[in-house]
């Protein structure tokens, strides 16, 4: 019964990794491939040979010859009758059909081996956008946005939080890849339509755990906190999740096992370490020793995921989590103390929304873009620092800064200094900065 049981389990495991799953889903949503064996998008076969070169993702739509040619020949012998209605009627769907094909390469190229992918097709240019979108939720992008734009202008406490389930749940999620060691799903005959993480490991998705874990702890985090509908919080956490899940299957990057897996053990985090968040943040905020034990502990985690398999660029992303961990957390220590970005007292609670009003909306876009601009100077002054210095202080070339940060000695301190840096700034120089200047 136990074996039978365990047989079972594991077809079910390869039944949900098999890339065909991943490749059917593709087409149903528009995406082909360019090479003869891929052109099927949506049961329409492809007649057209893209050669477009584009790096950018843009949809950069080509006809060729042999596709005019082969009009021609039907508008000169279209015959009358029920036979010429049936030959316009085709001639009509596949006009359409090619009106709608493009051919794009790959968003972004992969930043570990420069390769920009194969060719591509989208018949669905919303869907495209949509899983677009919803890809870029678990992006650096997003993450140096939202978290900023919520400290600054709704709620620092929730922010502190955020921060803390998101370290927590990237950085597992980044080890535990690189201890599985899963390939991602096989091209073909899936399309890559994302390269840029293509060189990590699969299993499980960091986006689908992130994708996970943002919107239930915000959701979380806030009801009860802030009044505003149940069902409208709950949907919105809900959706947030299903577009960054359903996004990897489309890009290509995860087969469904992997977000599968990354849901499960995004919940299994959120159960642990949603408890202890209040403890968290109390320490990190008062105890006077939180400095030292937040720098030791984040190097700590960091030299040990290092250890764990050779370079990737889930090893740069790993380090700049807990840097930007480590410095959200050194600056709710320096707030606590300075009196910066306290929390309301209880007798405001449930917080009421403030009315959207022009005034309240530019100033929120005014002081996401003055700290956003300074987060940005950071980075830059940070990066141009930090790579040479180290470079120098262990004896490694730094003309190719692509190469160099493949070494452990040079991606670990700089990405934790640099988005350590970062992450202090954002949440207590441009507080700080506001206060002075009467933005807050």
């Amino acid at each position: 019964m136990a074996g039978g049981l365990k047989v079972g389990f594991v077809r079910l495991m390869q039944y949900l990794q098999d890339p065909q799953h991943v490749a059917r889903f593709q087409r149903l949503c528009g995406v082909c491939g360019t090479e003869p064996r891929d052109r099927l998008c949506n049961g329409v076969p492809s007649t057209r040979h893209g050669d477009v070169q584009n790096g950018g993702g843009d949809a950069t739509r080509r006809r060729t010859a042999g596709v005019e040619s082969d009009r021609e020949k039907r508008n000169n012998g279209v015959a009358n009758g029920a036979a010429g209605e049936n030959v316009n009627r085709q001639a009509r769907d596949k006009d359409r059909v090619e009106a709608q094909e493009s051919a794009v390469k790959p968003l972004r190229r992969n930043s570990l081996t420069g390769d920009v992918g194969q060719e591509f097709k989208i018949d669905n240019t919303f869907l495209y956008y949509l899983f677009t979108l919803g890809t870029e939720l678990g992006n650096e992008l997003f993450y140096i946005s939202f978290f900023p734009f919520f400290m600054w202008n709704v709620d620092a406490y929730v922010s502190r939080r955020l921060v803390v389930v998101w370290v927590w749940v990237m950085y597992l999620g980044q080890c535990t890849k690189d201890v599985i060691r899963w390939p991602r799903p096989a091209s073909p005959p899936v399309v890559k339509v994302e390269m840029f993480y293509n060189s990590e490991y699969s299993m499980p998705s960091t986006h689908a755990m992130s994708g996970t874990a943002i919107p239930l702890s915000l959701f979380l985090l806030t009801y009860g906190r802030w009044e505003y509908p149940l069902l409208l919080g709950l949907s919105l956490a809900i959706s947030w999740c299903v577009l960054v899940c359903l996004s990897r299957i489309y890009m290509g990057m995860h087969s469904i096992l992997d977000i599968i897996a990354g849901f499960l053990y995004s919940l299994l985090i959120l159960v642990v370490f949603s408890p202890a968040l209040d403890i968290i943040d109390t320490f990190n905020r008062s105890h006077p020793y939180a400095p030292l034990i937040i720098i030791s502990l984040h190097v700590g985690l960091g030299l040990f995921s290092f250890t764990l398999d050779t370079w990737s660029t889930s090893r740069g992303d790993t380090a700049q989590i807990l840097g930007s961990g480590a410095g959200i957390a050194l600056a709710s220590h320096i707030n606590y103390h300075l009196g910066l970005l306290p929390d309301p007292p209880a007798s405001m609670f449930p917080l009421q929304p403030p009315s959207f009003t022009l005034s309240l909306i530019g100033l929120c876009l005014l002081r996401f873009l003055l700290g956003v601009i300074i987060l940005l100077a950071t980075r830059a002054i940070m990066k141009a620092l930090t790579i040479p210095l180290v470079c120098w202080l262990f004896g490694i070339p730094s003309g190719d800064v692509r190469k160099a940060r493949q070494h452990m000695e040079v991606e670990l301190p700089y990405r934790y200094i640099v988005y350590g840096t970062v992450g202090l700034n954002a949440h207590f120089l441009v507080p700080f900065l506001f206060a002075r200047v009467g933005l807050l």
